[in-house]
């Protein structure tokens, strides 16, 4: 088993390297073949360690090696495989997989094409050292190499100044909160003297409620960060200027759900300071709303989808935060496979309509589209909580874990966010499959994705309708570590009140989503109608203005403070005293320098000089010892 481990680890590593060595060549297909297939091997092995897990009930543990040992601080590369990282690990190689072959197709003609799979597939070494770890110091690791990894892609298309903004927006917004979470981390060495989760963990019911809180905070400011929850959250639609399988893999699957990922395995934590737990699930709540708004205006078909995603982690954290660990990374699980299809779905769009992202500017794409139709449709279902796909049995299992909790108001939130996203999501599949044709007169001629793009991207369909069904088999196994609360509404009648209910809620948003937008009489919006320039829309399509605000209020001020010290104190303080001490020197050196001109006269001079100096020295260091008792009592009587 411990080979195995290895394999699942290390083979994203080894086809980054390789990819790396024709990093400044041009296009090497064998660069997307070799990554591909150990990202396939990493697959493999991870799936056999699912069933070893899952049939033994027992976890794989190894030290690889003792990275730091100092006093009482021990901290191993130490990697375990337990029932929650092979279901990360199932997450990351099955997506990472089908998005690796994928990218083969679309990143086609990029003169980037093997800089990109070395990125790629780094970024998927980095996932695996963060889930698979055995301790917060390897988890932190993992989550600073997904920082610098998701920089590189999201910046890819480098010469573009938007993508090199995201880029860096993405990766200092990342950086603020980390400082939290390491903090949070020394505050848990701190107070239990280890860095272990184990051991962590067995110490913490003994510590004082006010010191785990602080933890539980700090920890989950980190978490706030790469999983983009308000008022971090900003960076994740501008993070969408990165290729289209970059937002599938980091922004759906992988990255944005290591927040999730950290409270789930941080449980025994979380479950003893219950009130920072209904915050966590009172902001997942308000964030998972919030972002569904915003997706509702939006003319960008991948910031849509972003803001779905978004969203979803909202319920992620709901769950999660009321204590219900294991739903929230079901859905985690469920979710990966629907939102990947979905943006590699947009990506064949983007493609067809050469980049073009307006979805008014389309329209009955479905005519030569047919295959991504009918994937992106199958995976709106999904997202949309429609019996009998995977979303169905997961996001409603979330409203109903707030419900038997007794918490209405959350409950309420993410039952209209439900209807909200069952509204943008079949907006967007209106207004590019179907309706009038708007593209051929703007000059469009799209084509549908290679046939082999259309074949990877299956399996995330078939999981997307089939992951569901397997709720009652995750349960039992994951809950070996997790709290293995059932939540079941107990009156039948309530219990099927309130699903079905929701699907009709979900239905009539679908319904009034084609009817609005696949009428005749859409337009390509110019900015003159009563809508767009209507309060709410303008609200809405600007972010609520939190953008505008961090630019004017933060970022502006920060950056005027920035150079008056940079001026003022810099330059006429720290420079200006560098540069003195710099210049005595350097004068002192240009005044003395004729000692050394060779000139034997001149030199015999001073050695001359040099040597009566000494001599002087001696006479009078020679006198100061012999009348020492002297040179005392006359300094005594002068009172020093």
């Amino acid at each position: 088993m411990e080979i195995l481990l290895y394999t699942a680890l290390f083979s994203p590593l080894v086809g980054s390297m390789f990819a790396a060595l024709f990093g400044a060549s041009p296009k090497t297909l064998v660069t997307g073949v070799v990554t591909s297939a150990l990202l396939g091997l990493s697959l493999i092995a991870s799936t056999i360690l699912l069933v070893f897990v899952l049939t033994s009930g027992q976890h794989v543990q190894v030290e690889m090696m003792t990275w730091m040992a100092t006093g009482d601080l021990y901290i191993p590369f130490g990697f375990i495989v337990d029932q929650v990282s092979v279901t990360m690990m199932m997450v990351v190689t099955l997506v990472s997989t089908v998005v690796h072959v994928y990218a083969i197709g679309y990143m086609d003609h990029d003169k980037g094409f093997n800089r990109f799979f070395a990125w790629l597939s780094a970024f998927v070494f980095s996932m695996m050292v963060l889930v698979m770890s055995d301790n917060f110091a390897g988890l932190f690791i993992g989550w600073e190499g997904v920082g610098l990894c998701s920089w590189g892609l999201i910046g890819f298309w480098y010469h573009k100044e938007s993508a090199t903004w995201a880029a860096n927006e993405a990766f200092i917004m990342n950086r603020i909160a980390d400082l939290g979470m390491l903090i949070g981390i020394f505050l848990v060495y701190w107070n239990t003297g280890t860095l272990q989760y184990h051991e962590a963990f067995a110490a913490m019911p003994g510590l004082d409620t006010d010191v785990l809180t602080w933890m539980g905070i700090f920890l989950f400011i980190g978490a706030m960060g790469k999983s983009a929850q308000f008022p971090l959250h900003t960076w994740l639609a501008d993070a969408m200027e990165g290729p289209t399988p970059v937002s599938a893999l980091i922004h759906a699957a992988t990255m944005v759900t290591a927040g999730v990922y950290l409270v789930v395995r941080s449980n025994e934590l979380y479950s003893l300071i219950p009130n920072v737990g209904l915050f966590i699930a009172s902001l997942g709540a308000f964030v998972a709303i919030f972002a569904a708004t915003m997706a509702l205006v939006n003319r960008d078909i991948k910031r849509v989808i972003a803001y779905s995603t978004l969203s979803q982690l909202g319920y992620m954290f709901a769950a999660a935060g009321l204590g219900a660990y294991w739903v929230a990374l079901f859905h985690l699980m469920a979710h990966a496979f629907f939102k990947a299809l979905l943006f590699l779905g947009g990506g064949n769009v983007m493609h067809a309509m050469h980049d073009e992202l307006d979805p008014f500017k389309m329209g009955g794409l479905g005519k030569t589209m047919k295959g991504t139709m009918v994937l992106m449709t199958l995976a709106s279902v999904a997202l949309a909580g429609i019996f009998p796909l995977a979303g169905f049995f997961s996001k409603d299992l979330i409203l109903e874990v707030a419900f038997v909790d007794h918490h209405f108001i959350i409950y309420t939130v993410l039952l209209l966010t439900a209807g909200l996203t069952a509204f943008y999501s079949f907006r967007i599949i209106a207004l590019i499959f179907h309706g009038e044709d708007r593209h051929t007169a703007l000059g469009f001629h799209p084509h549908e994705a290679y046939k082999f793009m259309l074949v990877a991207m299956t399996p995330l369909l078939i999981l997307a309708i089939i992951a569901g069904s397997f709720k009652g088999t995750y349960f039992d196994y994951v809950t070996m570590i997790l709290p293995g609360t059932e939540y079941h509404v107990h009156s039948a009648a309530t219990y099927w009140i309130m699903t079905i209910g929701t699907q009709l809620f979900v239905i009539l948003s679908i319904a009034f989503a084609y009817k609005k937008y696949m009428s005749k009489d859409i337009k390509v919006p110019d900015g003159t109608s009563k809508m767009e320039n209507s309060f709410k829309y303008k609200l809405l399509i600007n972010q609520y203005y939190i953008p505008y605000f961090y630019e004017e209020y933060l970022t502006k001020p920060y950056r005027e403070l920035s150079t008056v010290l940079w001026k003022q104190v810099d330059q006429k303080v720290v420079d200006a005293t560098v540069d003195g001490i710099a210049n005595i020197f350097y004068a002192t050196g240009e005044s003395t320098r004729t000692m050394q001109s060779g000139n034997l006269s001149t030199m015999l001079k001073w050695m001359v000089a040099g040597a009566v100096a000494l001599l002087s020295l001696a006479v009078v260091f020679g006198l100061a010892v012999r009348h020492s008792d002297e040179i005392k009592a006359i300094l005594s009587g002068l009172g020093v």
